[in-house]
């Protein structure tokens, strides 16, 4: 019939929607136009970890194969599991696990909290000169090298003129073998983590501190709240999701407590307590050849690690917080 307009469903029109997602292909060529210096900006950034990051990762290969310089990478003989089953059946791995899991909760329990107490301390201190200078000051040591802290160790600790030594020797007649006493190394170990890096690590809580609302002080102040009140219930709890996403993140590194820092304060009588899987792998991997088993020590602390992060991240859902995803 004349006059009566076709029905909605004869006027749509055929062929395939257009897509109107953010990221057509339309939309992003006219993205990567409009951008195309912020684009080539993040290009060294990604090539850096394309070859630093994943290309390596094709190396793990090596922990499930029986690796020889001169069959090469792709002609070695595949042994599956074998190097796993070794290095859990040597008698090193308890003693190698119990030293690494004691310095990695020695660094949580005395380590981790430093960097807090010292930016709840200098968040107090409200002259900006001072504040500053102290900053300045406990930064520095950050950027000494390990080397350099070893040697100063060194010097202050030695039974042969060390300073430290002479004062007890004043006082006592007697002089402590730190160096050389393994009762000592864990405690010497601590001791240099947190002069060196707990004021560098108080940048983060820095900046969390500083998006704290000043009206809830404010407001705490009048209702008669003294400074460790407004401590407790104002400036922890803010910066409670900063001080979980970090806990979560150092638990990944829990079988890690650095090679050169161990390295360098070991010595022949204080080995039993001073090795750790990062000198292993390094004794068995470069000095005896053993590339494929210890390519697959490596390999099973980062799945330790990565088993310990997504673990404490469900923890840290589980009680509330956010995590890291």
């Amino acid at each position: 019939m004349s006059g009566i307009s076709a029905s909605p469903a004869e006027e749509r029109p055929t062929g395939p929607a257009p897509r109107k997602g953010p990221w057509s292909e339309r939309r992003f060529a006219r993205r990567l136009k409009r951008d195309k210096w912020l684009y080539l900006l993040l290009l060294p950034g990604l090539l850096y970890f394309l070859v630093f990051k994943y290309v390596p990762m094709w190396g793990v290969a090596l922990a499930f194969k029986d690796y020889q310089p001169f069959t090469g990478f792709w002609h070695s003989e595949w042994v599956g599991f074998e190097h796993f089953k070794n290095f859990f059946q040597n008698p090193d791995f308890f003693r190698i696990l119990r030293n690494t899991l004691l310095l990695s909760l020695y660094n949580l329990v005395f380590f981790f909290p430093a960097p807090i107490i010292l930016a709840l301390l200098l968040n107090e201190v409200r002259i900006a000169i001072y504040k500053k200078t102290l900053q300045t000051l406990i930064y520095v040591p950050h950027f000494i090298s390990m080397v350099i802290v070893a040697s100063i160790t060194y010097v202050m600790l030695t039974t042969e003129g060390g300073i430290i030594n002479e004062l007890i020797f004043q006082f006592t007649g007697e002089k402590i073998n730190f160096l050389s006493n393994p009762e000592w190394f864990r405690a010497l170990i601590i001791i240099q983590t947190i002069w060196k890096e707990s004021g560098f690590g108080t940048i983060i809580f820095l900046a969390a501190l500083a998006g704290v609302d000043v009206e809830q002080y404010e407001a705490a102040y009048v209702d008669g709240a003294n400074r460790w009140r407004q401590l407790w219930h104002i400036t922890l709890p803010s910066i409670r999701s900063t001080i979980v996403i970090l806990l979560i993140l150092r638990m990944g590194d829990v079988l890690e407590n650095g090679f050169e820092h161990i390295y360098l304060m070991t010595n022949a009588l204080n080995r039993d307590v001073a090795d750790v899987f990062d000198t292993y792998v390094y004794m068995v991997g470069i000095t005896q050849g053993a590339f494929s088993y210890s390519t697959a020590v490596g390999l099973f602390k980062s799945i330790v690690g990565v088993i310990l992060v997504f673990g404490s991240n469900y923890l840290a859902k589980k009680f509330g917080e956010n995590g890291i995803y």
